[in-house]
Protein backbone atom coordinates (compact mmCIF):
# COMPACT_ATOMS: atom_id res chain seq x y z
CA UNK A 1 0.00 0.00 0.00
CA UNK A 2 2.86 2.30 0.18
CA UNK A 3 4.01 1.54 -2.79
CA UNK A 4 0.20 2.66 -4.28
CA UNK A 5 0.57 6.06 -2.09
CA UNK A 6 4.15 6.52 -3.80
CA UNK A 7 2.40 6.42 -7.38
CA UNK A 8 -0.58 9.48 -6.26
CA UNK A 9 -1.01 11.47 -8.84
CA UNK A 10 -0.71 15.62 -8.84
CA UNK A 11 -3.73 17.01 -8.11
CA UNK A 12 -3.04 20.07 -10.37
CA UNK A 13 -4.05 23.54 -8.92
CA UNK A 14 -6.28 21.99 -6.31
CA UNK A 15 -5.37 21.85 -2.79
CA UNK A 16 -4.94 18.25 -2.01
CA UNK A 17 -6.23 17.46 1.62
CA UNK A 18 -3.10 14.35 2.06
CA UNK A 19 -0.63 15.54 0.49
CA UNK A 20 1.63 19.32 0.43
CA UNK A 21 3.68 18.42 -2.65
CA UNK A 22 5.35 15.43 -1.51
CA UNK A 23 5.06 15.80 2.10
CA UNK A 24 2.12 14.30 4.13
CA UNK A 25 -0.18 16.54 5.76
CA UNK A 26 -0.65 15.72 9.55
CA UNK A 27 -4.29 14.21 9.54
CA UNK A 28 -3.86 11.72 7.09
CA UNK A 29 0.06 10.18 8.90
CA UNK A 30 -2.37 7.54 11.05
CA UNK A 31 -3.73 6.53 7.79
CA UNK A 32 -1.00 5.83 5.16
CA UNK A 33 0.81 4.23 8.56
CA UNK A 34 -2.45 1.73 9.54
CA UNK A 35 -2.77 0.73 5.46
CA UNK A 36 0.76 0.64 4.63
CA UNK A 37 0.00 -3.37 5.60
CA UNK A 38 -2.28 -3.88 2.97
CA UNK A 39 -1.66 -5.03 -0.71
CA UNK A 40 -3.77 -3.81 -4.21
CA UNK A 41 -5.35 -7.04 -4.31
CA UNK A 42 -6.64 -6.99 -0.75
CA UNK A 43 -7.51 -3.75 -0.71
CA UNK A 44 -9.74 -4.54 -4.24
CA UNK A 45 -11.02 -7.47 -2.30
CA UNK A 46 -12.44 -5.20 0.36
CA UNK A 47 -13.93 -2.72 -1.84
CA UNK A 48 -15.88 -5.40 -3.63
CA UNK A 49 -17.32 -6.66 -0.43
CA UNK A 50 -18.08 -2.80 0.55
CA UNK A 51 -20.46 -2.43 -2.64
CA UNK A 52 -21.65 -6.00 -2.53
CA UNK A 53 -22.94 -5.23 1.00
CA UNK A 54 -24.67 -1.81 0.05
CA UNK A 55 -26.36 -3.34 -2.54
CA UNK A 56 -27.84 -6.24 -0.94
CA UNK A 57 -28.79 -3.52 2.23
CA UNK A 58 -30.62 -1.26 -0.20
CA UNK A 59 -28.09 1.38 -0.20
CA UNK A 60 -28.80 2.59 -3.60
CA UNK A 61 -29.92 5.82 -5.73
CA UNK A 62 -31.66 5.67 -8.95
CA UNK A 63 -30.07 6.04 -12.29
CA UNK A 64 -32.08 5.94 -15.68
CA UNK A 65 -34.61 3.11 -13.27
CA UNK A 66 -31.18 1.70 -13.08
CA UNK A 67 -31.38 0.61 -9.40
CA UNK A 68 -26.91 0.87 -8.43
CA UNK A 69 -25.14 0.80 -5.14
CA UNK A 70 -24.19 4.41 -4.22
CA UNK A 71 -20.56 4.71 -4.35
CA UNK A 72 -18.75 4.02 -1.39
CA UNK A 73 -15.10 4.88 -1.42
CA UNK A 74 -13.12 2.67 0.56
CA UNK A 75 -10.44 5.42 1.62
CA UNK A 76 -12.08 8.10 3.85
CA UNK A 77 -11.45 11.49 4.13
CA UNK A 78 -9.85 12.68 7.28
CA UNK A 79 -10.75 16.40 8.97
CA UNK A 80 -8.69 17.82 12.08
CA UNK A 81 -10.16 18.70 15.50
CA UNK A 82 -9.36 22.30 14.83
CA UNK A 83 -10.42 22.49 11.85
CA UNK A 84 -13.86 20.86 12.51
CA UNK A 85 -13.96 23.47 15.40
CA UNK A 86 -13.83 26.07 12.49
CA UNK A 87 -16.46 24.65 10.31
CA UNK A 88 -19.04 23.84 13.07
CA UNK A 89 -18.66 27.39 14.55
CA UNK A 90 -19.43 28.65 10.23
CA UNK A 91 -21.96 26.10 10.22
CA UNK A 92 -24.14 27.07 13.47
CA UNK A 93 -23.38 30.85 12.82
CA UNK A 94 -25.19 30.07 8.96
CA UNK A 95 -28.42 28.14 10.18
CA UNK A 96 -28.76 30.86 13.15
CA UNK A 97 -28.61 33.58 10.63
CA UNK A 98 -30.54 32.01 8.37
CA UNK A 99 -33.62 31.59 10.72
CA UNK A 100 -33.14 34.90 11.70
CA UNK A 101 -34.07 35.99 7.96
CA UNK A 102 -36.69 33.68 7.15
CA UNK A 103 -39.19 34.53 10.42
CA UNK A 104 -38.42 38.06 9.05
CA UNK A 105 -39.30 37.54 5.49
CA UNK A 106 -42.71 35.71 6.47
CA UNK A 107 -43.24 38.42 9.26
CA UNK A 108 -42.71 42.38 9.07
CA UNK A 109 -39.49 42.25 6.23
CA UNK A 110 -37.51 44.49 8.37
CA UNK A 111 -34.76 42.97 6.70
CA UNK A 112 -36.21 44.73 3.01
CA UNK A 113 -36.87 47.95 5.00
CA UNK A 114 -33.37 48.47 6.02
CA UNK A 115 -31.94 47.48 2.62
CA UNK A 116 -30.06 44.66 3.31
CA UNK A 117 -31.68 42.55 0.05
CA UNK A 118 -34.27 43.98 -2.27
CA UNK A 119 -38.01 42.71 -1.42
CA UNK A 120 -38.02 41.94 -4.92
CA UNK A 121 -35.39 39.41 -4.68
CA UNK A 122 -37.79 37.26 -2.58
CA UNK A 123 -40.57 38.25 -4.23
CA UNK A 124 -39.69 36.45 -7.74
CA UNK A 125 -38.26 33.30 -6.06
CA UNK A 126 -40.00 30.46 -7.26
CA UNK A 127 -39.81 29.26 -3.41
CA UNK A 128 -41.61 31.92 -1.92
CA UNK A 129 -44.92 31.01 -0.44
CA UNK A 130 -47.34 33.22 0.89
CA UNK A 131 -48.98 30.36 2.43
CA UNK A 132 -46.38 30.48 5.26
CA UNK A 133 -46.90 34.12 5.84
CA UNK A 134 -47.25 34.78 9.77
CA UNK A 135 -46.69 31.31 11.23
CA UNK A 136 -44.94 31.72 13.90
CA UNK A 137 -43.59 27.63 14.83
CA UNK A 138 -44.49 26.79 18.53
CA UNK A 139 -40.44 27.27 19.40
CA UNK A 140 -39.23 29.49 16.86
CA UNK A 141 -37.61 27.07 14.77
CA UNK A 142 -37.86 26.62 10.71
CA UNK A 143 -35.02 25.18 9.73
CA UNK A 144 -35.01 21.89 11.94
CA UNK A 145 -32.18 20.41 9.90
CA UNK A 146 -29.94 21.60 7.07
CA UNK A 147 -27.21 20.63 5.20
CA UNK A 148 -24.66 23.39 3.95
CA UNK A 149 -22.30 22.82 1.58
CA UNK A 150 -18.70 23.19 1.70
CA UNK A 151 -15.68 23.33 -0.50
CA UNK A 152 -12.53 23.80 0.24
CA UNK A 153 -10.60 26.29 -2.25
CA UNK A 154 -6.74 25.91 -4.34
CA UNK A 155 -5.70 27.92 -0.59
CA UNK A 156 -7.44 25.15 1.65
CA UNK A 157 -9.91 27.46 3.08
CA UNK A 158 -13.42 26.28 3.07
CA UNK A 159 -15.94 28.15 1.22
CA UNK A 160 -19.94 27.84 1.59
CA UNK A 161 -21.28 27.13 -2.02
CA UNK A 162 -24.75 26.51 -1.34
CA UNK A 163 -27.07 26.04 1.73
CA UNK A 164 -29.90 23.29 1.77
CA UNK A 165 -33.38 24.62 4.41
CA UNK A 166 -35.75 23.07 2.56
CA UNK A 167 -35.56 18.88 2.51
CA UNK A 168 -31.88 18.06 2.33
CA UNK A 169 -30.60 14.42 1.84
CA UNK A 170 -27.98 12.60 2.69
CA UNK A 171 -27.51 12.12 6.08
CA UNK A 172 -28.06 8.35 6.21
CA UNK A 173 -25.11 8.02 3.94
CA UNK A 174 -23.24 9.60 6.72
CA UNK A 175 -23.98 6.79 9.09
CA UNK A 176 -23.89 3.77 6.69
CA UNK A 177 -20.60 4.65 5.54
CA UNK A 178 -19.47 4.79 8.45
CA UNK A 179 -20.68 1.16 9.72
CA UNK A 180 -19.62 0.33 6.62
CA UNK A 181 -16.15 1.33 6.95
CA UNK A 182 -15.75 0.37 10.19
CA UNK A 183 -16.51 -2.86 8.76
CA UNK A 184 -14.00 -2.62 5.78
CA UNK A 185 -11.10 -1.48 7.41
CA UNK A 186 -11.24 -2.44 11.30
CA UNK A 187 -7.60 -1.94 11.64
CA UNK A 188 -7.52 1.46 10.47
CA UNK A 189 -10.55 2.54 12.75
CA UNK A 190 -8.99 0.79 15.60
CA UNK A 191 -6.14 3.18 15.20
CA UNK A 192 -7.58 6.81 15.25
CA UNK A 193 -10.23 8.85 17.75
CA UNK A 194 -12.91 9.31 15.64
CA UNK A 195 -16.06 11.19 16.95
CA UNK A 196 -19.05 9.25 15.96
CA UNK A 197 -22.26 9.97 14.21
CA UNK A 198 -24.54 7.42 15.30
CA UNK A 199 -26.49 9.77 17.65
CA UNK A 200 -27.90 11.47 14.51
CA UNK A 201 -31.55 9.83 15.20
CA UNK A 202 -31.35 10.97 18.33
CA UNK A 203 -30.84 14.26 17.89
CA UNK A 204 -33.64 14.67 15.70
CA UNK A 205 -35.54 13.12 17.20
CA UNK A 206 -35.29 15.21 20.49
CA UNK A 207 -35.37 18.59 18.16
CA UNK A 208 -38.43 16.80 16.52
CA UNK A 209 -40.30 16.74 20.22
CA UNK A 210 -39.37 19.80 20.80
CA UNK A 211 -41.35 21.36 18.05
CA UNK A 212 -44.48 20.46 18.98
CA UNK A 213 -47.69 22.20 19.27
CA UNK A 214 -48.03 23.94 22.28
CA UNK A 215 -50.01 21.94 25.23
CA UNK A 216 -48.86 18.93 23.70
CA UNK A 217 -45.82 16.80 25.94
CA UNK A 218 -45.75 13.70 24.58
CA UNK A 219 -45.91 14.21 20.77
CA UNK A 220 -46.49 11.44 18.25
CA UNK A 221 -44.11 12.40 15.33
CA UNK A 222 -43.63 10.55 11.79
CA UNK A 223 -41.83 10.71 8.83
CA UNK A 224 -43.72 11.87 5.74
CA UNK A 225 -42.12 10.36 2.41
CA UNK A 226 -43.44 10.67 -1.15
CA UNK A 227 -43.09 6.36 -1.37
CA UNK A 228 -40.91 3.75 -2.13
CA UNK A 229 -39.99 5.18 -5.12
CA UNK A 230 -38.28 7.88 -4.27
CA UNK A 231 -34.51 8.24 -4.34
CA UNK A 232 -34.19 8.67 -1.29
CA UNK A 233 -36.46 6.10 0.41
CA UNK A 234 -33.73 4.36 1.88
CA UNK A 235 -33.06 7.23 4.42
CA UNK A 236 -36.04 7.45 5.14
CA UNK A 237 -36.60 4.06 6.01
CA UNK A 238 -33.69 4.30 8.09
CA UNK A 239 -34.70 7.46 9.79
CA UNK A 240 -38.03 6.36 11.14
CA UNK A 241 -36.87 3.11 12.18
CA UNK A 242 -34.23 4.84 14.04
CA UNK A 243 -35.78 7.52 15.60
CA UNK A 244 -38.66 4.67 16.79
CA UNK A 245 -41.25 6.63 14.41
CA UNK A 246 -43.84 5.29 11.63
CA UNK A 247 -42.99 5.99 8.39
CA UNK A 248 -46.17 7.33 6.63
CA UNK A 249 -47.19 8.62 2.86
CA UNK A 250 -49.45 10.85 1.96
CA UNK A 251 -52.72 8.72 1.96
CA UNK A 252 -52.13 7.57 5.81
CA UNK A 253 -52.57 10.92 6.48
CA UNK A 254 -56.07 12.48 7.30
CA UNK A 255 -57.38 16.05 8.03
CA UNK A 256 -60.35 16.60 10.31
CA UNK A 257 -61.24 19.94 11.96
CA UNK A 258 -58.32 21.40 11.61
CA UNK A 259 -56.11 18.33 12.93
CA UNK A 260 -53.71 15.31 11.62
CA UNK A 261 -54.16 11.83 12.25
CA UNK A 262 -53.05 9.08 10.62
CA UNK A 263 -54.15 5.56 9.75
CA UNK A 264 -53.84 2.45 12.09
CA UNK A 265 -54.84 -1.02 12.35
CA UNK A 266 -56.89 0.56 15.62
CA UNK A 267 -58.25 3.38 13.64
CA UNK A 268 -56.96 7.05 13.54
CA UNK A 269 -54.06 8.32 15.41
CA UNK A 270 -53.08 11.78 16.35
CA UNK A 271 -50.40 13.24 14.55
CA UNK A 272 -48.58 16.30 16.38
CA UNK A 273 -44.87 16.55 14.46
CA UNK A 274 -44.29 15.82 10.66
CA UNK A 275 -40.40 15.45 9.55
CA UNK A 276 -41.33 15.71 5.73
CA UNK A 277 -39.83 14.72 3.17
CA UNK A 278 -41.75 15.72 0.53
CA UNK A 279 -41.27 19.25 -1.45
CA UNK A 280 -43.47 22.42 -0.63
CA UNK A 281 -45.34 21.55 -3.96
CA UNK A 282 -46.38 17.78 -3.21
CA UNK A 283 -47.29 18.77 0.10
CA UNK A 284 -50.86 19.85 -0.07
CA UNK A 285 -53.06 19.75 -3.26
CA UNK A 286 -55.72 21.86 -1.64
CA UNK A 287 -52.52 24.66 -1.61
CA UNK A 288 -50.04 24.05 -3.97
CA UNK A 289 -49.99 21.31 -6.91
CA UNK A 290 -53.58 20.05 -7.03
CA UNK A 291 -52.61 16.87 -8.88
CA UNK A 292 -50.44 15.76 -5.90
CA UNK A 293 -51.25 12.39 -4.55
CA UNK A 294 -48.09 12.60 -1.94
CA UNK A 295 -49.43 14.72 0.69
CA UNK A 296 -52.53 15.17 1.74
CA UNK A 297 -55.10 17.85 2.00
CA UNK A 298 -55.56 20.17 4.95
CA UNK A 299 -51.95 19.98 5.93
CA UNK A 300 -50.72 23.58 5.62
CA UNK A 301 -54.39 25.02 7.29
CA UNK A 302 -53.74 22.16 10.36
CA UNK A 303 -50.12 24.19 10.63
CA UNK A 304 -51.00 27.74 10.36
CA UNK A 305 -53.87 26.84 13.19
CA UNK A 306 -50.94 25.42 15.44
CA UNK A 307 -52.21 21.99 15.45
CA UNK A 308 -49.43 20.22 13.93
CA UNK A 309 -45.74 21.19 12.99
CA UNK A 310 -44.43 20.55 9.28
CA UNK A 311 -40.37 20.14 9.66
CA UNK A 312 -38.85 21.71 7.72
CA UNK A 313 -41.17 24.67 7.46
CA UNK A 314 -43.15 25.40 4.56
CA UNK A 315 -41.30 28.71 2.73
CA UNK A 316 -37.86 27.79 3.66
CA UNK A 317 -36.46 27.53 0.06
CA UNK A 318 -36.22 30.90 -0.36
CA UNK A 319 -33.02 30.65 1.62
CA UNK A 320 -31.99 28.25 -0.81
CA UNK A 321 -32.50 30.30 -3.51
CA UNK A 322 -28.80 30.79 -4.89
CA UNK A 323 -29.23 34.78 -5.39
CA UNK A 324 -30.37 34.75 -2.14
CA UNK A 325 -27.17 33.03 -1.27
CA UNK A 326 -24.86 35.98 -2.54
CA UNK A 327 -26.90 38.11 0.08
CA UNK A 328 -25.92 36.11 3.22
CA UNK A 329 -22.63 37.89 4.27
CA UNK A 330 -24.75 40.81 4.74
CA UNK A 331 -27.33 38.15 6.24
CA UNK A 332 -24.91 37.04 9.04
CA UNK A 333 -23.90 40.57 9.66
CA UNK A 334 -27.34 41.97 9.84
CA UNK A 335 -28.80 39.78 12.36
CA UNK A 336 -25.93 38.47 14.16
CA UNK A 337 -23.68 41.71 14.11
CA UNK A 338 -20.96 39.08 13.55
CA UNK A 339 -18.53 38.43 10.40
CA UNK A 340 -19.11 35.45 8.23
CA UNK A 341 -17.15 32.74 9.99
CA UNK A 342 -16.87 30.57 6.97
CA UNK A 343 -16.88 33.52 3.43
CA UNK A 344 -18.82 32.55 0.07
CA UNK A 345 -17.22 32.02 -2.97
CA UNK A 346 -17.09 34.98 -4.82
CA UNK A 347 -20.39 35.11 -7.00
CA UNK A 348 -21.76 37.77 -9.48
CA UNK A 349 -25.73 38.53 -9.83
CA UNK A 350 -26.62 38.36 -13.67
CA UNK A 351 -29.49 40.70 -12.45
CA UNK A 352 -27.23 43.49 -11.93
CA UNK A 353 -26.28 44.78 -15.26
CA UNK A 354 -22.96 45.46 -14.66
CA UNK A 355 -21.39 42.55 -13.51
CA UNK A 356 -23.97 40.72 -16.44
CA UNK A 357 -21.64 42.58 -18.50
CA UNK A 358 -18.83 41.34 -17.26
CA UNK A 359 -20.15 37.50 -16.89
CA UNK A 360 -21.70 38.04 -20.62
CA UNK A 361 -17.82 38.98 -21.58
CA UNK A 362 -16.20 36.06 -19.76
CA UNK A 363 -18.76 33.12 -20.07
CA UNK A 364 -16.17 30.57 -21.36
CA UNK A 365 -14.39 31.67 -18.09
CA UNK A 366 -16.71 31.14 -15.22
CA UNK A 367 -19.37 28.82 -13.85
CA UNK A 368 -22.91 29.78 -14.47
CA UNK A 369 -25.81 28.18 -12.42
CA UNK A 370 -29.30 29.41 -12.19
CA UNK A 371 -30.47 29.70 -8.76
CA UNK A 372 -33.33 27.49 -8.06
CA UNK A 373 -31.40 24.48 -9.58
CA UNK A 374 -30.09 21.78 -7.45
CA UNK A 375 -28.64 18.40 -7.83
CA UNK A 376 -25.98 19.69 -9.78
CA UNK A 377 -28.49 20.60 -12.81
CA UNK A 378 -28.09 23.12 -15.13
CA UNK A 379 -24.58 23.74 -14.29
CA UNK A 380 -22.70 24.97 -17.29
CA UNK A 381 -18.52 25.02 -16.67
CA UNK A 382 -17.39 27.47 -18.97
CA UNK A 383 -14.11 25.90 -20.07
CA UNK A 384 -15.75 22.56 -21.02
CA UNK A 385 -18.97 24.01 -22.79
CA UNK A 386 -18.84 24.15 -26.23
CA UNK A 387 -19.58 27.04 -28.69
CA UNK A 388 -22.90 26.09 -29.19
CA UNK A 389 -23.73 25.33 -25.32
CA UNK A 390 -22.28 29.11 -24.47
CA UNK A 391 -24.49 30.81 -26.86
CA UNK A 392 -27.59 28.88 -26.23
CA UNK A 393 -26.58 30.00 -22.29
CA UNK A 394 -25.97 33.50 -23.32
CA UNK A 395 -29.37 33.83 -24.13
CA UNK A 396 -30.90 32.36 -21.19
CA UNK A 397 -29.15 34.93 -19.07
CA UNK A 398 -29.95 37.63 -21.61
CA UNK A 399 -33.71 36.71 -21.60
CA UNK A 400 -33.55 36.05 -17.41
CA UNK A 401 -30.50 37.44 -15.91
CA UNK A 402 -32.57 37.14 -12.71
CA UNK A 403 -32.42 33.03 -13.04
CA UNK A 404 -28.68 32.71 -13.42
CA UNK A 405 -25.67 33.69 -10.58
CA UNK A 406 -21.84 32.97 -12.20
CA UNK A 407 -18.84 31.88 -10.25
CA UNK A 408 -15.26 31.67 -10.94
CA UNK A 409 -14.25 27.98 -11.50
CA UNK A 410 -12.88 26.90 -7.89
CA UNK A 411 -10.74 23.51 -8.36
CA UNK A 412 -12.29 21.77 -5.01
CA UNK A 413 -9.87 20.35 -2.89
CA UNK A 414 -9.05 16.51 -3.71
CA UNK A 415 -9.02 13.66 -1.38
CA UNK A 416 -6.89 10.35 -2.75
CA UNK A 417 -9.66 7.81 -3.80
CA UNK A 418 -9.47 4.27 -5.07
CA UNK A 419 -10.95 4.53 -8.20
CA UNK A 420 -10.38 0.92 -10.66
CA UNK A 421 -7.73 -0.15 -8.65
CA UNK A 422 -5.88 2.53 -8.80
CA UNK A 423 -5.36 5.18 -6.48
CA UNK A 424 -5.83 8.96 -7.86
CA UNK A 425 -6.77 12.66 -6.47
CA UNK A 426 -10.56 13.06 -6.72
CA UNK A 427 -12.42 16.14 -6.19
CA UNK A 428 -14.81 16.16 -2.98
CA UNK A 429 -17.47 18.63 -1.23
CA UNK A 430 -18.85 18.58 2.25
CA UNK A 431 -22.21 18.78 3.31
CA UNK A 432 -22.25 19.22 7.21
CA UNK A 433 -25.65 18.53 8.51
CA UNK A 434 -26.87 21.07 11.57
CA UNK A 435 -30.32 20.18 13.41
CA UNK A 436 -31.92 22.66 15.33
CA UNK A 437 -34.05 22.47 18.33
CA UNK A 438 -34.36 25.74 19.54
CA UNK A 439 -31.93 26.08 22.33
CA UNK A 440 -28.71 24.96 19.99
CA UNK A 441 -27.86 24.05 16.76
CA UNK A 442 -25.98 20.89 16.83
CA UNK A 443 -23.77 19.68 13.93
CA UNK A 444 -23.30 16.05 12.78
CA UNK A 445 -19.50 15.39 13.10
CA UNK A 446 -18.37 15.02 9.69
CA UNK A 447 -21.14 15.34 6.97
CA UNK A 448 -21.35 13.78 3.62
CA UNK A 449 -18.13 14.18 1.84
CA UNK A 450 -19.14 13.67 -1.88
CA UNK A 451 -16.70 12.85 -4.66
CA UNK A 452 -16.62 13.03 -8.28
CA UNK A 453 -14.83 10.06 -9.45
CA UNK A 454 -14.43 10.76 -12.40
CA UNK A 455 -10.55 11.98 -12.76
CA UNK A 456 -10.86 16.21 -13.53
CA UNK A 457 -14.63 16.13 -12.82
CA UNK A 458 -15.60 18.90 -10.59
CA UNK A 459 -19.48 18.14 -9.78
CA UNK A 460 -19.50 15.64 -7.36
CA UNK A 461 -23.73 15.24 -7.33
CA UNK A 462 -25.05 11.07 -7.53
CA UNK A 463 -27.04 11.73 -10.59
CA UNK A 464 -23.19 13.29 -12.47
CA UNK A 465 -21.52 9.92 -11.29
CA UNK A 466 -20.52 10.52 -8.16
CA UNK A 467 -19.93 9.13 -4.69
CA UNK A 468 -19.19 9.29 -1.26
CA UNK A 469 -16.58 8.80 1.02
CA UNK A 470 -16.65 7.72 4.91
CA UNK A 471 -15.84 11.76 7.06
CA UNK A 472 -13.62 11.35 10.15
CA UNK A 473 -13.64 14.26 12.77
CA UNK A 474 -10.39 13.25 14.89
CA UNK A 475 -11.28 13.62 18.53
CA UNK A 476 -7.47 14.74 19.34
CA UNK A 477 -4.80 16.56 17.68
CA UNK A 478 -2.91 14.96 15.11
CA UNK A 479 0.32 14.17 16.53
CA UNK A 480 2.35 11.36 14.65
CA UNK A 481 5.64 12.45 14.52
CA UNK A 482 7.31 13.09 10.81
CA UNK A 483 9.37 9.32 10.90
CA UNK A 484 6.11 7.08 12.35
CA UNK A 485 6.91 4.97 9.44
CA UNK A 486 9.09 3.73 11.52
CA UNK A 487 7.53 3.87 14.84
CA UNK A 488 4.82 1.34 15.59
CA UNK A 489 4.18 1.97 18.72
CA UNK A 490 1.89 4.69 18.29
CA UNK A 491 0.18 6.77 21.29
CA UNK A 492 -3.30 7.18 21.03
CA UNK A 493 -3.75 8.63 24.27
CA UNK A 494 -6.05 11.73 23.10
CA UNK A 495 -7.94 14.01 25.57
CA UNK A 496 -11.68 13.79 24.36
CA UNK A 497 -14.95 14.71 25.91
CA UNK A 498 -16.07 11.46 28.41
CA UNK A 499 -19.78 12.07 26.94
CA UNK A 500 -18.73 11.55 23.65
CA UNK A 501 -18.36 7.84 22.52
CA UNK A 502 -15.74 7.43 19.97
CA UNK A 503 -15.79 5.44 16.66
CA UNK A 504 -12.81 3.43 17.87
CA UNK A 505 -14.45 -0.53 18.18
CA UNK A 506 -15.01 -1.86 14.92
CA UNK A 507 -15.00 -5.61 16.02
CA UNK A 508 -17.94 -4.82 18.34
CA UNK A 509 -21.43 -3.59 17.28
CA UNK A 510 -22.84 -0.21 18.25
CA UNK A 511 -24.16 0.33 21.85
CA UNK A 512 -28.10 0.70 21.57
CA UNK A 513 -29.24 4.19 21.91
CA UNK A 514 -31.21 4.45 24.50
CA UNK A 515 -35.24 5.28 24.52
CA UNK A 516 -37.54 3.68 22.09
CA UNK A 517 -34.61 4.34 19.29
CA UNK A 518 -33.03 1.31 18.45
CA UNK A 519 -29.18 1.50 16.93
CA UNK A 520 -28.66 0.65 13.40
CA UNK A 521 -27.22 -3.12 13.91
CA UNK A 522 -26.78 -5.47 11.19
CA UNK A 523 -30.08 -6.95 12.07
CA UNK A 524 -32.18 -3.22 11.94
CA UNK A 525 -30.21 -3.06 8.31
CA UNK A 526 -31.28 -6.62 7.44
CA UNK A 527 -34.76 -6.12 8.66
CA UNK A 528 -34.82 -2.59 6.67
CA UNK A 529 -33.28 -4.25 3.38
CA UNK A 530 -36.22 -6.90 3.36
CA UNK A 531 -38.50 -4.95 3.66
CA UNK A 532 -37.43 -2.63 1.71
CA UNK A 533 -37.32 -5.26 -1.35
CA UNK A 534 -40.71 -6.88 -0.85
CA UNK A 535 -42.08 -2.99 -0.60
CA UNK A 536 -40.51 -3.03 -3.90
CA UNK A 537 -41.87 -5.81 -5.56
CA UNK A 538 -45.27 -4.86 -4.30
CA UNK A 539 -45.42 -1.76 -5.52
CA UNK A 540 -43.59 -3.04 -8.65
CA UNK A 541 -46.92 -2.51 -11.16
CA UNK A 542 -48.10 0.71 -9.16
CA UNK A 543 -45.74 3.39 -9.84
CA UNK A 544 -47.22 6.66 -10.57
CA UNK A 545 -45.47 9.21 -11.82
CA UNK A 546 -42.03 10.99 -10.70
CA UNK A 547 -42.43 11.29 -6.95
CA UNK A 548 -39.31 13.72 -6.81
CA UNK A 549 -37.61 14.86 -3.77
CA UNK A 550 -36.81 17.89 -4.52
CA UNK A 551 -33.41 19.86 -3.53
CA UNK A 552 -32.48 16.55 -1.95
CA UNK A 553 -30.00 15.39 -4.14
CA UNK A 554 -27.53 13.43 -2.00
Amino acid sequence: MTAMFEGYGSSGPAYDEMFDGQRLRPPYRRLRHSLRALTTPELVQRVEALQAGYLDQGVTFDIGGEERAFPLDILPRVIEMDTWSTIEKGVQQRVKALEAFLADVYDTGQVFDDGVIPRRVIMTSSHFHREAASVRPPNGVRVHVSGIDLIRDNAGEFRVLEDNCRVPSGVSYVMTNRRAITAALPETVAQHRIRPVAGYPQRLLAALRAAAPAGVSDPTVVVLTPGVYNGAYFEHALLARTMGVELVEGRDLVVQRGRVFMRTTKGLAPVHVIYRRIDDEFLDPAHFRKDSVLGAPGLIDASRAGNVTLANAVGNGVADDKLVYTYMPDIIRYYLDEEPAIRNVDTWRCGDAEAREEVLDRLDELVLKPVDGSGGKGIVIGPRASKAELDELRQKVIDSPRDWIAQPVVQLSTVPTFVDGELGPRHVDLRPFAVNDGHRVWVLPGGLTRVALAKGELIVNSSRGGGSKDTWVLAGPSTAPDGYEEDDDLDLSHEVDPADELDTQPTSPPAPVTGVMPAITPEVEAEMAAAFAQQRHQQSQSQTGAATEKGGDA
